[in-house]
């Protein structure tokens, strides 16, 4: 959830409990203190009226998901305010004797403040489902990340395992061109060896030819 949104939202609900208690105070009330608390009730729902514009714009610049969850939050708080305005209302029409005052805070008052005391009570509980909510889908996108980061890593690891294995293999086919370079040498030694065999032998068969010539001629 938007940090700037629970902001607002703290302050609006701080503020709905202040307005709530200034409306009873100024229902006992007669005169110019009378007037003086209503005049810093309407105030103070100006105030409330900007937090709440202010909630509803941040809620709609956010993701589909979480502005959804946000602007239902939101309606909760509206209506918390139309009660508190008709609250006010009611309190403003209220030059009347003490008889019809007293009656009218016993009954339309009471009841509003009820109804106002359990329109905040549930707007608690829906806060605090959203702020689970919330919170579940922080763990989850903490998870994703945690998640992402890990396959990253994997993927670095087999990124050098392939790195090593092309060095690997780069080295063994060095290693088969110096066995092929050795194995040629070897083959031009061998066909020396062979060639140089063949001259000496036909050396040693001349000598031989010479030797007994020479001897056939001395006993002639």
């Amino acid at each position: 959830m938007s940090e700037v949104f629970e902001g607002y939202e703290r302050q609006y609900c701080e503020l709905s409990s202040n307005l709530s208690r200034k409306c009873t105070a100024a229902g006992a009330l007669d005169g110019e203190k009378k007037k003086q608390k209503l005049s810093e009730v309407r105030t103070g729902l100006e105030d409330a009226e900007s937090l709440i514009r202010k909630m509803d714009l941040e809620a709609r610049s956010l993701q589909p998901n979480v502005k959804a969850m946000l602007l239902a939050k939101l309606r909760e708080y509206k209506s918390d305010l139309n009660n508190l305005k008709t609250e006010v209302k009611r309190i403003a029409s209220g030059n009347l004797n003490p008889a019809a005052r007293d009656q009218l805070l016993e009954s339309g008052m009471a009841d509003a403040l009820m109804a106002s005391a359990d329109q905040r009570s549930r707007l608690m509980v829906s806060t605090e489902r959203l702020n689970q909510s919330s919170d579940r889908i922080k763990d989850g996108r903490r998870t994703m990340l945690e998640t992402e980061e890990l396959g990253v890593s994997i993927l670095q690891d087999l990124h050098q395992q392939r790195q090593s294995l092309l060095h690997a293999h780069n080295t063994l086919h060095g290693v088969d061109d110096n066995i092929g370079k050795s194995k040629k040498v070897l083959n031009a030694m061998l066909r020396r060896m062979n060639r140089n065999k063949w001259i000496i032998g036909a050396v040693i068969a001349v000598l031989l030819v010479a030797i007994v010539l020479i001897l056939y001629f001395k006993l002639k």
